[in-house]
């Protein structure tokens, strides 16, 4: 089971670049111009142009965060870091699923106003998967270290 933890949380650090750069949706102000696509990245560029603060938080919750967490992660499981800070790592994960909620809440606006279209697209589906995939690794990772393991100690 450590194995498959440690696998999975390691190609976490792979699958969440792929996420902030795929589509997380497609807008488009009326139906005859065509729809063009948001990634997390260049939503973040557009973000820095206009307002700054909304930019570092969302490039904290989606990028930082995430990140950061899976490293600390790998670090617990390869036992380069202790224990004890798993339950910070996990808070640290669920801050990135405010930005799944941020998102969330856009479209809805966006849709409930009326002005344009906006449809999902698979990114948005990655990025939650990867959020998601990330609380339950550092779940089942804090399970599992709690179990007696196979390696001896001196």
């Amino acid at each position: 089971m450590q194995l498959f933890l440690r696998i999975a949380n390691l190609s976490l650090l792979v699958l969440f670049p792929i996420a902030w750069f795929a589509p997380l949706l497609r807008a488009g102000l009326l139906p005859l111009f065509g729809l063009s696509e948001i990634s997390v990245i260049s939503g973040m560029q557009s973000l820095w142009e206009t307002d700054v603060i909304l930019a570092l938080l969302v490039s904290f919750l989606a990028i930082f965060a995430p990140y950061l967490k899976t490293i600390g992660l790998a670090l617990v499981q390869f036992n380069l870091l202790k224990d004890a800070t798993l339950p910070v790592l996990t808070w640290i994960g669920k801050l990135a699923m405010a930005d799944i909620f941020l998102i969330a809440l856009y479209i809805v606006v966006v849709k409930g106003i009326g002005i344009g279209q906006v449809e999902t697209a698979w990114g948005l589906y990655l990025f939650t998967a990867c959020i998601l995939s990330s609380i339950i690794i550092s779940g089942l990772t804090k399970s599992s270290e709690a179990t007696p393991s196979s390696s001896f100690e001196p």
